[in-house]
């Protein structure tokens, strides 16, 4: 799929790929239409040439006019079209009384639909393209344009990636304009900013950015329009694709894009002075600047009790370390360190281990791969087995093994803990770097013991702390360390005492 992005250096190497380049005739129509229909005609079907959904209906009505009205079958409500637009119009053209400028007066007869005219081609095979009815007179180059959208679309249902036990239920669809309502029934105010724009030089993808006016820094704002302008793609078929363009460091394993499907979750960066990016066809809503905080907060953390969602944060950053170093530290204890171990359970680990024929990093390493290689089939199975499948997989395989003789049973406890640790990460995006990172931790555990443990923690923090996602340190605000910024870091401090330091601090900002 790499081959249909162009004008990034890297992907020079492509060069001897298929360069995906528009032959149509819609990059070339940037003239204007003529009073003649014949000629309007001509000029839509050589560019629509081969485009058998694309539908002509015939008008014609009294003093010779002749009306064409111009869609694309599966684009439009074609029930409306003909209850709202077509049967107006012939009841009106074909009255004796209706005078001959019956082009200049369309709009009245049309009772549904968002309506607006043009008279270059360009947009109008646009519009066509995005759903509209176009409606060519004679003896006019106006082109009016109804939009009568008959796209069926998804209902709007709980954000399947990202559950929660309380709060709000709906989550995003694959239409931005819905989107953009489930924002704004959140945040009624005029502040809510929207500006379009469009990207994709054949899916002319809608994109939109959003913000509050007044809490967003316009440094931000501008930053992320000249990131979204300097993209050059054939087509945009998902937020992925804009996200690894706009990124700050696209070679990390960490996301510096953050990435949601919860309306709330949205409104509740924006009040946080982010910025919003909704991609047309998908659900999936990108945010910025992103932290590496953001991957380990829930929303959930906010519609329960603070010292209960303190707790569970904090189980949450003991299970993200164990899902990073628990098997390099078993690795590296009773490879290198085995005096680090109570004599007892030295004893039974070696008693486990007597018939095994590999050594600790290899069988820890098979184990995480069988482990990654079940979920991997679990996600792709079908809804009702797949669950199922990835569980008694596990279980039957991991038996089968230490029966076998193959892995010893204190590998399987490990690596079935750190499986268990990945999934506390509550972004999925960040979950995926927590999970890739046990890996070289592995190797270097295997090679150094426990000095390679703390080598691998040293580059860790090094690769963190120097990350940034437009602009902001991506481990802030930790490092640099602010004080204010840690309450709702470590712990989650009640919403009034939130609501009270802000407005204390914007006193004291105002003070200044």
């Amino acid at each position: 799929m790499r081959w249909f992005i162009r004008g990034k250096d890297t992907f020079n190497n492509y060069e001897n790929l298929p360069t995906m380049k528009s032959n149509n005739l819609e990059e070339d129509n940037n003239h204007e239409f003529t009073s003649d229909i014949e000629q309007n005609e001509k000029i839509l079907r050589e560019t629509f040439q081969d485009c058998s959904d694309l539908e002509y209906r015939r008008i014609e009505g009294n003093h010779n006019f002749q009306g064409l009205i111009v869609y694309i079958d599966n684009l439009i409500d074609t029930k409306m079209l003909e209850e709202h637009v077509i049967k107006p119009m012939l009841t009106s053209l074909t009255n004796d009384n209706f005078p001959k400028e019956a082009g200049d007066l369309l709009s009245e007869m049309i009772s549904v639909g968002t309506t607006n005219s043009s008279t270059k081609v360009s947009e109008t095979i646009q519009n066509i393209l995005e759903g509209y009815a176009a409606i060519l007179t004679t003896g006019s180059s106006n082109v009016m344009m109804v939009s009568i959208p008959g796209l069926s679309k998804r209902s709007i249902e709980e954000a399947s990636s990202e559950p929660v036990i309380y709060g709000p239920r709906d989550g995003f669809i694959e239409h931005i304009s819905t989107n953009i309502s489930l924002i704004r029934t959140r945040l009624k105010t005029s502040k809510l900013k929207v500006e379009y724009i469009t990207l994709g030089e054949l899916s002319k993808t809608r994109i939109a950015i959003t913000y509050l006016k007044g809490i967003v820094q316009e440094t931000l704002v501008d930053e992320v329009r000249t990131r979204l302008n300097a993209i050059q793609v054939d087509g945009v078929l998902e937020s992925a694709y804009i996200e690894e363009f706009i990124e700050d460091q696209p070679f990390s394993i960490f996301p510096q894009v953050h990435n949601t499907e919860r309306p709330d979750v949205v409104a509740a960066e924006l009040l946080e002075g982010k910025v919003a990016i909704l991609v047309d066809t998908t659900p999936i809503v990108l945010i910025v600047p992103m932290t590496f905080w953001t991957g380990l907060q829930a929303s959930e953390d906010y519609y329960t009790r603070w010292p209960v969602a303190t707790f569970v944060r904090w189980i949450r950053f003991l299970f993200i370390n164990l899902a990073i170093f628990l098997p390099s530290l078993y690795v590296a204890i009773t490879t290198f360190h085995q005096e680090m171990i109570p004599t007892n359970l030295v004893l039974s680990i070696a008693a486990s281990r007597e018939a095994v024929p590999f050594p600790a990093m290899i069988e820890a390493l098979l184990m995480g791969v069988i482990f990654e290689g079940l979920r991997e089939a679990g996600n792709r199975l079908p809804k009702q087995i797949g669950p199922t499948i990835s569980i008694v997989g596990g279980l039957v395989i991991g038996q089968a093994s230490v029966q076998a003789g193959l892995i010893s049973a204190p590998v399987v406890i490990i690596v079935s803990i750190t499986g268990i640790a990945a999934f506390t990460v509550p972004r999925y995006s960040f979950g995926n770097g927590i999970r890739l990172l046990r890996f070289p931790m592995l190797f270097l555990a295997g090679g150094l013991g426990l000095y390679g443990i703390v080598l691998g923690l040293i580059g860790i923090i090094l690769h963190v702390t120097s990350l940034r996602s437009f602009g902001v340190l991506y481990f802030s605000p930790v490092s640099p360390l602010k004080l204010t910024g840690l309450k709702d870091v470590l712990i989650r401090i009640p919403i009034w005492a939130k609501f009270r330091s802000s407005t204390r601090s914007n006193q004291e900002g105002g003070r200044s």
